[in-house]
């Protein structure tokens, strides 16, 4: 069994100094948590699929002491039970106003953009992405989306793109280490 592990994973130094000092990160989830496209049953219900690389990142981004947080323009029961599972705490469904939305959860968590992530790829998440002190957009994401962000992704929305954009903030915080190397063993393990 290995004892120790060395992150193989790199991202450039100036990039890191930018994401240092987040304490929270907003993320979009049609086009970023999914690869943007919707499935609308003969019955109306909506099917999305998420990436487990994506999850996992978020539940990681919150043990690394950064809170994720949801802000999406649609609401669905497809995307409240992603939501749920993960433990995400903090969420907002069917935003209209993004902005409004994340000054409240902002207020309620006692965060400025200072310290806060956004990721996102089209032009509703554009007042977030420019404000927030580190924005991250997928490969795929609108042109004026790309433009504004700190780091692009060289994954696709709902392909690992937000498992990169975590996996950056964690190397950024000093986590990423601890809790890879906390992956080494696991809790169901005979003593």
């Amino acid at each position: 069994m290995a004892e120790r592990l060395d992150p193989v994973l790199r991202f450039a130094p100036e990039l890191l100094l930018k994401a240092q000092g987040l304490r929270a990160a907003i993320f979009d989830v049609d086009g970023v948590l999914t690869d943007g496209r919707i499935y609308i049953g003969a019955d109306g219900e909506g099917v999305k699929a998420f990436n487990t690389l994506d999850g996992h990142g978020l539940k990681l981004l919150a043990q690394g002491g950064i809170e994720p947080v949801i802000i999406t323009g649609r609401d669905s029961p497809a995307v409240r039970r992603r939501v749920a599972d993960l433990g995400i705490r903090h969420a907002v469904y069917g935003a209209h106003d993004k902005l409004a939305a994340a000054r409240e959860l902002m207020q309620r968590l006692g965060i400025d953009w200072s310290a806060m992530a956004a990721v996102g790829d089209d032009w509703p998440d554009l007042p977030l992405l420019t404000r927030a002190a580190f924005a991250c957009a997928p490969a795929n994401a609108h042109a004026e989306v790309l433009a504004v962000a700190h780091h692009v992704t060289s994954a696709r929305g709902g392909y690992g793109a937000a498992r990169e954009c975590c996996d950056l903030m964690l190397m950024a915080c000093g986590a990423y280490a601890r809790l890879l190397h906390g992956h080494l063993t696991t809790l169901d393990a005979a003593p």
